[in-house]
């Protein structure tokens, strides 16, 4: 079969390894659909921690084709990965927060991933999506990571809420705060993304922060930062009203730095808050996703193939790109 796989820093190939052959607890997957994220970017340069070699893609959907000893799932089961693989026993885990194991394995980071024909994950992480469409399925993962950071800002009705990043989380958080009633601005310099916007729920969009400024006035009840960079997240507090919330959703690579006035964030009692992957949100979003609550087609920017996935994560997105799925041969 095919895998692209990332051997080192800097090297991404797409070659050829056997299909694996799924242990006790665990199921093979046929990939269907995979996502390329930011992250698979910030590997490859060497910016977020992994195990090489390693097969990338943890954002993927797929059908349960073999199983391993002890499980009970269906051959034929539709399913989503849910790559994140908790000890259990850890002093984080012993608390509920799953998402600061210790010890979290993460499959298309730590273990083999889903830029490949088959892969094979545990059977517990891999959620039944019914007859959802495969490339509707990829979405799970962002969506859920997504879904945890809006729970950790907790929108209310009549709230405002200023999304920054135009990319696939943005555009995510633009329509679950939307459906938690709130009237929401995305700022981003893309005008094709801020149409997009507009097309998935935006109440608002701006190019600038003068612009954004403008639409809020006093400020937004609730800023998610969703670009993942300096700039971005140094911006987030002076655009959030006093008494407001910031939730820093992007990933910015290993070792940035921002510089923030705590004496201006304890003068208006601004809440930085931080959201890290997704801890038992995964089912909710798949619910989202069956029930059309969120819509996330018109961010499919381009579909390619697993021998076009290298050039896909070294390259810049391309302008106005959203979300590039891969789908095996």
């Amino acid at each position: 079969m095919h895998a692209t796989r990332l051997f080192a820093t800097g090297d991404i190939r797409t070659v050829d390894v056997p299909v694996p052959t799924p242990g006790p607890g665990e199921v093979l997957v046929r990939v269907l659909a995979a996502g390329i994220c930011g992250t698979d970017r910030h590997l490859f340069k060497g910016e977020f921690p992994c195990a090489p070699p390693v097969t990338l893609g943890h954002e993927f959907s797929g059908e349960v084709v073999a199983l391993g000893e002890g499980v009970t799932l269906p051959l034929g089961t539709r399913i989503a990965c849910d790559p994140n693989i908790a000890c259990g026993t850890c002093e984080a885990c012993l608390r509920g927060r799953v998402n600061l194991c210790a010890r979290n394995v993460a499959i298309g980071i730590h273990r083999d991933g889903g830029f490949a024909d088959y892969a094979v994950i545990p059977a517990h992480r891999a959620l039944p999506v019914g007859d959802l469409d495969p490339r509707i399925a990829a979405f799970a993962e962002p969506l859920a990571c997504t879904l945890h950071g809006i729970d950790l800002g907790a929108p209310r009705p009549g709230e405002r809420v200023l999304v920054i990043g135009g990319g696939v989380i943005g555009l995510l958080a633009v329509q679950l705060a939307r459906n938690a009633g709130a009237e929401v601005t995305l700022l981003t310099r893309d005008r094709g993304k801020r149409d997009l916007a507009r097309q998935v729920g935006a109440t608002h969009t701006a190019a600038t922060e003068a612009e954004a400024r403008a639409t809020l006035g006093p400020g937004a009840d609730l800023v998610v930062e969703c670009a993942g960079v300096v700039q971005t997240v140094e911006m987030a507090p002076r655009l959030t009203r006093a008494g407001g919330r910031v939730v820093v959703l992007g990933v910015l690579p290993k070792g940035e730095q921002v510089s923030i006035e705590p004496f201006d964030l304890l003068f208006r009692e601004i809440s930085l808050l931080h959201s890290f992957i997704n801890p038992f949100t995964q089912s909710r979003a798949i619910q989202l996703l069956c029930d059309g609550r969120v819509d996330v087609a018109p961010l499919i920017s381009r579909v390619i193939r697993l021998a076009d996935a290298p050039a896909a994560i070294v390259n810049p997105a391309l302008p106005g790109e959203v979300k590039v799925l891969v789908i095996p041969d």
